[in-house]
């Protein structure tokens, strides 16, 4: 059965051991988390970094380890011009050490071709480590379809080198349920689950994505048949940063309560049959 987590834009820079805290209170099995934080704008969190204060990493793995919450996925490892997959060797050892079970990555360089490359060496450098590697699609970023990312897929070549599927990317990409069901459940590792109208809501995707995704089962993605075809035993995390809600005073059990409580619905009712 699907497991759940957190991912850690929902909470808007929330420090690590808060946010493992909030994590296990709602239920929830996972979090993702970057190396660093993140001004996001919106909330007055204290800054961090897991790259530079050992200790903090002890605290979290600790408090990890006690409330039964991982880090399913390390964030942060964006492929760029003028950057290599190697730059990064360093934060691949610092999500080991974290208990992290795969990274994902994206791109922001144009260069498909290179993307690829740089792709397929992080991976090498992730499995090494015992790390599965994903990739996600979005329209704001160089592989922008699901085509494109399967082509991704298909020029790494490694087992270990998958999809990531956040509902919002994929519908609004142009994807559509027959597309997903169609893929072979094997190449899609993880799950980004949230809704959203079906025009944009802000003055860009960007803006959209970062800060204004709607409560699963109140937008227009019409996600409980996107994820009826969507393998059951994937974790599930909520990608759902609501900017507008947390300055309108409501917190992250408030605002993250919302959405657990409307997934585990919507996970029920998709995969309560069996074969």
């Amino acid at each position: 059965m699907p497991s759940l987590g957190i991912e850690n834009i929902s909470v808007f820079g929330l420090p690590p051991v808060a946010f493992v805290t909030l994590a296990a209170d709602l239920g929830c099995q996972h979090i993702s988390t970057g190396l660093a934080s993140f001004d996001f704008g919106v909330c007055d969190y204290p800054p961090y970094s897991l790259r530079d204060d050992a200790a903090l990493r002890r605290e979290m793995i600790a408090v990890m380890r006690d409330r039964g919450i991982s880090i399913s996925l390390g964030e942060g490892l964006t492929i760029r011009p003028g950057a290599t997959a190697r730059d990064y060797a360093r934060d691949l050892d610092l999500f080991v050490e974290l208990g992290a079970e795969r990274i994902n990555t994206v791109s922001m360089d144009p260069d498909f071709a290179r993307t690829c490359d740089e792709f397929a060496r992080l991976t090498e450098l992730g499995v090494a480590r015992g790390l599965r590697v994903t990739t996600e699609l979005a329209p704001s970023l160089t592989v922008n379809s699901l085509p494109l990312a399967l082509e991704a897929v298909r020029r790494v070549g490694h087992p270990e080198f998958r999809l990531l599927i956040d509902t919002m990317h994929v519908i609004r990409s142009g994807s559509t349920r027959a597309d997903v069901a169609a893929l072979d459940p094997d190449v899609i590792d993880y799950i980004q689950i949230c809704d959203a109208s079906r025009a944009p809501r802000c003055a860009s995707y960007h803006e959209e994505a970062m800060f204004e995704r709607m409560v699963p089962g109140e937008g227009e993605l019409e996600l409980a048949d996107l994820v009826a075809v969507l393998p059951a035993d994937r974790v599930y995390a909520i990608e759902v940063p609501q900017r507008s809600e947390a300055r309108a005073g409501k917190g992250p059990m408030e605002r993250l309560g919302r959405c657990v409580a409307a997934v585990r619905r919507m996970l029920a009712e998709a995969h309560s049959a069996t074969p």
